[in-house]
């Protein structure tokens, strides 16, 4: 049985008021034209998409906008902080503009310029409930698609996933993996984290190490990957991980992290344990100092490698560090969104990017 909104005629009749409505306004709302012709949201976002298909207009968020008929430069819109941008600008979005993200998005912006796109960054944090709002400024702002990184331990991640799949506009994940409505991966770029932490568990083994333990800062999606690369690089490798495996820092800002990083080293001391993978670079400085304080050795008495490689350098003791490539993601997530621009209908990339181990002055041979 063929419902109304199936019925063809009607369905030509809805088309073609979208399309006299797009041709005098430039951009139709589907809140607005269901109230017009009494139809159903979701019928009036199949009809967008069918349009779309057409090459009649293009789907934005809430909408669609008439397409651009003959070739030349791309006009500039306002944003609604009054600053001119050039339309299809590249939404970014991160948790944090601080460790780790900087060199992501400077990879983005240096790919971006080469290839004749702008981007328009913000950062948010981990702790930010529901990223929609920020992302819908976004798209006022003129994002044309999405490079983002978003919380995905929230209760509101999968409405964020939804969202982005309801503006039809192209995003790519950077260091995160995650399922949207209809059950295909999205597309991404990410570090192997877990190789990176296999890559701290052989080089300890090579110096001879056998007892060895990992300290995690925070509990996400990057650590959970470390510990699995840990724990199963550990297993292969005949190491007797320690007591405080998969140990959870409290924030360094915290009256908490000193005694917890002290009592720590208690267990290192007691267990006999001889080398620690630390994320990320400020704790496993916090681990050198205190341990220094505690009369212990580095490398001597504790080889410490520490996992992001953000300053490990500039520390004294340098630091053994896990790289990821940083400046590689960003670079490689603005190609997949700019190719997947260029043609809607390729396959789905999901890159998947190795990092290195720098060996330096923190890590030695076992005593």
């Amino acid at each position: 049985m063929t419902t109304p909104a199936q019925n063809p005629r009607l369905a030509a009749a809805r088309r073609a008021h979208i399309l006299s409505a797009l041709s005098r306004a430039g951009a139709v709302r589907v809140t607005e034209l269901s109230a017009e012709l009494d139809v159903a949201a979701v019928t009036l976002r199949r009809d967008l998409q069918l349009l779309e298909a057409e090459g009649l207009l293009v789907r934005v968020h809430g909408g669609a906008v008439a397409t651009q008929r003959e070739p030349g430069p791309v006009a500039p819109r306002v944003s609604a902080d009054g600053v001119l941008r050039p339309a299809g600008a590249i939404g970014v979005l991160v948790p944090s503009l601080n460790y780790y993200w900087p060199e992501v998005v400077r990879g983005m912006e240096a790919r971006a310029g080469e290839r004749g796109a702008s981007v328009l960054l913000r950062g948010t944090s981990y702790e930010l409930q529901d990223e929609r709002p920020v992302l819908a400024r976004m798209v006022e702002e003129g994002a044309s698609g999405f490079i983002l990184a978003p919380n995905t331990d929230t209760a509101h991640s999968q409405d964020v996933l939804e969202w982005l799949a309801d503006t039809g506009l192209p995003y790519v994940l950077v260091e995160r993996d995650a399922t949207p409505p209809g059950g295909s991966p999205a597309e991404s770029v990410t570090t192997d984290h877990a190789h990176g932490a296999v890559l701290a568990a052989r080089h300890l083994a090579s110096l001879g190490h056998r007892k060895v333990g990992l300290v995690i800062s925070r509990n996400s999606p990057t650590s959970r990957k470390i510990v699995a690369g840990w724990n199963a690089a550990c297993r292969e490798l005949g190491l007797t991980p320690g007591e405080h495996v998969e140990r959870v820092l409290p924030d360094r800002s915290t009256p908490e992290f000193s005694a917890t990083v002290h009592a720590i080293l208690d267990t290192v001391r007691r267990s006999g344990i001889t080398a620690l993978l630390v994320h990320s670079d400020p704790e496993a400085m916090a681990f050198v100092d205190l341990a220094l304080s505690r009369g212990l050795t580095v490398p001597g008495d504790l080889s410490i490698v520490a996992y992001d490689d953000e300053v490990a350098q500039l520390f004294t003791p340098a630091l053994t560090a896990v790289a990821p490539p940083r400046a590689a993601v960003g670079r490689a997530a603005v190609d997949l969104l700019l190719d997947r621009l260029a043609d809607p209908s390729r396959p789905t990339h999901r890159v998947v990017l190795n990092p290195a181990l720098h060996a330096r002055a923190s890590s030695g041979p076992q005593r």
